[in-house]
């Protein structure tokens, strides 16, 4: 894909978020192409870590790409907020292609695969898990639209519960809970038994 120049659509990025928010369908994938060069260089980037991929600190940024995007020095917390869920969604995509696209077989039998996030060690980048967790969440979307943005937040972003909490305006005490529900709800249909607590046979 062509990179789009970080300087071409100042203000853009604003309009379609704003037209995004309001439900208009297109809006979403006429953002797609604005970002996805800039955050697919982060997620290559979480991709290649090979201990802890929450160390990379995505949302930091994340938010330095939606700073040079939008060209302002300072981003409004709505804009911003909206934003993350956006790129929370495109990391997503771009983890499921990289997933689908055979690049971790062309990588070597001897790859050691590493989670997506720690909390959710059953879960493997570039695993057929990945394209599990996939299919996982469209289905836990259709019946709770928040706990599907919460995952993606989690661990498709590397949110903090806080940063989470700012973004969809809710407590960190309904992220932690929502978090803990839609990471038992994943378990039982990708790996199909109820997640045990770590450390426990």
């Amino acid at each position: 894909m062509t990179e789009t120049p970080l300087n071409s659509s100042p203000g853009e990025i604003t309009r379609l978020l704003l037209r995004w928010k309001q439900g208009e369908p297109d809006a979403f994938d006429r953002l797609v192409p604005l970002v996805y060069p800039q955050l697919r260089r982060i997620a290559t980037a979480y991709i290649r870590m090979e201990k802890d991929p929450g160390g990379l600190q995505a949302t930091a940024l994340v938010h330095e790409v939606y700073l040079r995007l939008t060209g302002r020095k300072r981003a409004a917390l709505e804009d911003r907020a909206h934003f993350y869920a956006f790129a929370a969604r495109v990391m997503r995509r771009i983890l499921m292609d990289y997933a689908r696209s055979g690049d971790t077989q062309k990588r070597g039998g001897g790859t050691e695969f590493v989670p997506l996030n720690e909390q959710i060690p059953w879960v493997q980048i570039g695993r057929e898990s990945m394209v599990q967790l996939n299919r996982a969440l469209d289905d836990l979307e259709a019946i709770d639209p928040q706990k599907a943005r919460l995952v993606e937040l989690r661990f498709f972003l590397g949110c903090t519960a806080e940063e989470a909490g700012e973004i969809l305006q809710i407590s960190k005490a309904t992220v932690d809970r929502e978090v803990k529900f839609a990471k038992g709800w994943l378990y039982r249909r990708i790996v199909g038994e109820p997640e045990r607590p770590r450390g426990k046979p």
